[in-house]
C-alpha cells in the first residue's frame, strides 16, 4: 500500500467535492478507509507545497509520484472517478 499526498485548499470548490467523493468511496468500499492520506492545505503550508510540481487543487500523489491534478471544468462524476483511481493505486501499489 502506498502513502496518499493531497493538496487542496479549503475554499476550492473541485476540492469540496474531492472530499466529498473521497467519503462516498470509503463508504462504498471500506477498504479504502485503510489507506494513509496525508491532507496538506495548500494555503497553510505553502513551504511544503512549493517542494511539489502541481498548478491546481486538488492534486493527488501516490507514492511520491503526481497521480491526479484537477482542471476547471471537472463533474463530479469525473472527479470521483479520478479519486477511486488514485484509491486504487494506492492499495494496489
Amino acid at each position: 500500500m502506498k502513502k496518499i499526498l493531497l493538496f487542496y485548499l479549503t475554499d476550492c470548490g473541485y476540492c469540496a467535492r474531492t472530499h466529498r467523493a473521497m467519503a462516498e468511496l470509503m463508504e462504498e468500499n471500506p477498504a479504502y478507509k485503510a489507506l494513509e492520506i496525508e491532507q496538506i492545505e495548500e494555503s497553510q503550508h505553502m513551504d511544503i507545497a512549493e517542494k511539489y510540481d502541481y498548478y491546481a487543487t486538488p492534486t493527488f500523489y501516490v507514492g511520491g509520484e503526481k497521480a491526479f491534478e484537477a482542471h476547471i471544468g471537472m463533474s463530479y462524476e469525473d472527479i470521483k472517478k479520478e479519486v477511486k483511481r488514485v484509491f486504487d493505486l494506492a492499495l494496489n501499489g
